[in-house]
């Protein structure tokens, strides 16, 4: 190799004169500025896809009705949730009287049940409210109640509310008892009569 031939090689040649040339690291940085910008523009779309919105809540109730039932105070509630978004399968968790429970999920996906069970004297009459919390309501709600602070400050998904009568603790007199003394009533009824006419 000549002395010309290696500064011919180092001669610097004006932009204007360059040929185009795209690297090929040029297009991985445009292709990777339009995935940020298409995941920009998505999240609002992704966040809310998991967040039920405006949701409505359908309910009913079971509480013990008589203390012979049950040695303990029952509430089952059952409900639909119907979210505006149209979304399904949500895992749910619910607050009731200072209890914090799963939700139990049906087949079709959008009817849920509850239950708390507790001694007839922790569950008195009155109306019971039922906070419902998703997956992100349910995490903030046990956050609270490690560090003390008020479950109440957690805002629920949706609230709904059982009514418990109390429970009926039955007659004075069993009536196990009212027809154990109709028997031996008429026993010594028949046996006082059966006497006088041996008599």
């Amino acid at each position: 190799m000549n002395k010309t031939d290696s500064t011919k090689h180092l001669e610097l040649v004006p932009l204007s004169q360059r040929p185009h040339v795209t690297l090929p690291f040029f297009k991985m940085a445009t292709t990777g500025k339009m995935l940020v910008v298409i995941a920009l523009v998505m999240l609002p779309v992704i966040a809310s896809g998991d967040k039920c919105l405006g949701p409505t809540v359908a309910a009913e109730s079971y509480t013990t009705p008589e203390i012979t039932v049950s040695t303990e105070t029952i509430f089952i509630s059952q409900f639909s949730l119907t979210c505006k978004n149209g979304l399904k399968n949500i895992n749910l968790y619910a607050e009731v009287a200072g209890r914090v429970v799963p939700a139990t999920r049906t087949k079709d996906g959008n009817k849920y049940q509850i239950s708390v069970s507790d001694e007839h004297k922790n569950l008195p009459s009155g109306s019971y409210e039922i906070r419902i919390f998703d997956e992100e309501g349910y995490s903030l709600l046990r956050k609270a109640q490690r560090s003390g602070e008020s479950a109440e400050n957690v805002k629920p998904l949706v609230t709904t509310s059982i009514n418990h009568q109390g429970v009926w603790k039955g007659t004075l007199i069993q009536t196990e008892m009212v027809a154990a003394l109709v028997a031996v009533l008429v026993w010594w009824l028949a046996y006082t009569a059966k006497s006088s006419l041996q008599a």
